[in-house]
């Protein structure tokens, strides 16, 4: 099989940190609103692409996370990030913007999280937000131990 690629536009939304409720005796965790909103919007774009039959074996994921570019940026910084050459190293981390991202390709994509064992995170800026995913389907056959 061939990688599949996905493309959200807009900006891109980091995991949120759970949220906690209690419900008398019990503490529910819920998702953050925006987190919670964004997982809808990348699984409407993977259902655009998601294959016929969910992805059973190890895949890798790639994600090109390409935030606005800053508007205090000179022309000059504005053009050096475009061709990639200025990236952000502020936080939210690279890794929580493909958490929540990952989350949602669940039971679109693949069957469960576990199969994904490579992950590759990248940010970028960009006048022209948006998340690229890439999902390649791994052909090395893993031995389940358990």
């Amino acid at each position: 099989m061939t990688e599949i690629k996905i493309i959200v536009p807009g900006e891109p939304v980091p995991q949120g940190r759970p949220r906690f409720a209690r419900k008398g005796n019990f503490v529910q965790t819920y998702d953050p609103p925006k987190s919670k909103q964004y997982k809808k919007i990348v699984a409407f774009y993977a259902n655009q692409v998601a294959p016929k039959q969910l992805l059973t074996g190890p895949v890798e994921i790639e994600f090109l996370i390409f935030k606005s570019t800053l508007k205090s940026f000179s022309r000059k910084k504005a053009e050096a990030a475009e061709l990639r050459a200025l990236r952000p190293t502020t936080k939210p981390d690279a890794d929580n913007y493909a958490k929540g991202a990952m989350d949602a390709l669940k039971k679109i994509i693949w069957e469960d999280d576990g199969q994904v064992v490579n992950v590759i995170a990248k940010k970028y800026y960009s006048a022209n937000p948006r998340m690229e995913i890439t999902v390649r389907p791994l052909e090395v056959q893993q031995e389940k131990l358990f």
